[in-house]
């Protein structure tokens, strides 16, 4: 059976995440929502999503194809159902479709000419931005056993002291130095050919990538998740960093999720809690305008290719566009648009040539190659989200 993964309607509610990947490559918990499915399925996947993405992330059609919402997380028994489709049936969820099986040769999918199955058990879906660091902690729980069961992990090296011994898993290649793991509150993965330095303190559940870093005197206080090739340093809590980003000094990052290609500059925080408890208002892309989240405590949203200086502050609840640098004293805007140069004192356009520079520059550093398919992604990003620079 050939499977596709598609944005379905939540692709702009999870701006500006999206604007340069599919939400199946979000990540949250261990793995990106493209690798769970792949994982439970046993086959590969392909994507439906943006026009300007399709180099990058082309579809692949066949005679029988089975389209599943890549907002929504796969559970065991989700994964039964959609392995059992039929032509002409589709799994639903409180009305919004989950999977549903289709040919090549249909133009148009009438699901009133369906048979719809509601999908009675729990499963997680992405709505908003907000919903990766919130949902993080049971993402971290369900990939871990998905991951671990069966296999066997790595000694506890010597002079790490640690807590729920059965809870934590590390692969071969991890080198862990004189620090503390606490498994009791939740699980935690250390990846293939990772670091963690000396006196780093660690409570789950965390996840970290292969080739990441936790650098020394670490304070992670769970719900935390790194991508590959990432590194952290300072205080964490309840942060995602997608993958290839680095916050490697002191500083304070809580409830945020970071994109990929971005540094937080030394002593950089962000506040998750508004000083008089109310809820956080985040930049609604859809509205064009501030929404309700309904949570007390949310930091920062940030997109690809992004980069603070020293010193950087940032209110509760502020989100940054793609390939954006801020620096400067006091706090900057609770929005900024993708492209901005600049900081409380005022922004300008970081101007897309420069811009392609320093992502050459970056990927390189990481034996990455900024390609023709990046640069026209970064490119239409620049031009697409013009209307949100008015400076």
């Amino acid at each position: 059976m050939n499977y596709i993964l598609f944005d379905g309607t939540v692709r702009n509610a999870l701006l500006p995440l999206t604007y340069t990947k599919p939400v199946a490559d979000i990540r949250i918990g261990i793995l990106t929502i493209r690798e769970k499915w792949e994982k439970y399925l046993g086959f590969t996947t392909t994507t439906l999503t943006e026009e300007y993405l399709e180099d990058k992330y082309p579809m692949v059609e066949m005679e029988q194809n089975v389209m599943i919402n890549a907002s929504f997380l796969p559970t065991k028994a989700l994964i039964e159902e959609v392995k059992c489709l039929k032509e002409n049936q589709a799994i639903f969820k409180n009305d919004e479709v989950i999977a549903f099986f289709t040919n090549e040769t249909q133009d148009e999918v009438n699901f009133d000419i369906y048979e719809q199955k509601e999908f009675v058990y729990d499963v997680l879906q992405i709505k908003n931005t907000w919903d990766i660091f919130s949902l993080n902690d049971q993402a971290i729980s369900d990939d871990f056993e998905l991951i671990t069961e069966g296999r066997k992990s790595q000694p506890i090296p010597k002079g790490v002291q640690f807590l729920n011994k059965e809870n934590i898993f590390i692969e071969e290649g991890a080198e862990i130095l004189f620090s503390v793991l606490n498994a009791s509150t939740g699980p935690i993965y250390i990846g293939r050919d990772t670091l963690i330095m000396e006196g780093s303190l660690i409570r789950g559940p965390f996840a970290m990538g292969q080739h990441s870093v936790v650098k020394m005197g670490t304070k992670v206080y769970g719900a935390t998740s790194l991508g590959p090739k990432c590194k952290i340093g300072g205080e964490v809590n309840n942060v995602i960093l997608f993958g290839n980003s680095s916050k490697g000094h002191e500083g304070y990052l809580g409830n945020a999720v970071i994109g990929e290609w971005c540094n937080i500059g030394a002593d950089t925080n962000n506040s998750n809690l508004k000083n008089n408890y109310a809820q956080v208002r985040l930049w609604n892309y859809e509205k064009e305008g501030f929404d309700k989240t309904g949570l007390q405590f949310c930091g920062l949203i940030m997109g690809d290719h992004s980069k603070t200086a020293i010193n950087t502050m940032f209110n509760t609840g502020t989100v940054i566009g793609v390939s954006s640098n801020i620096y400067g004293s006091n706090f900057p805007r609770n929005f900024i648009p993708s492209f901005s140069w600049g900081g409380a004192a005022g922004f300008t356009t970081y101007q897309i040539n420069k811009a392609k520079e320093t992502a050459n520059l970056v990927m390189k550093r990481k034996n990455e190659v900024f390609d023709e398919k990046e640069q026209r992604i970064l490119e239409h990003v620049f031009e697409i989200t013009k209307k949100y620079r008015h400076f």
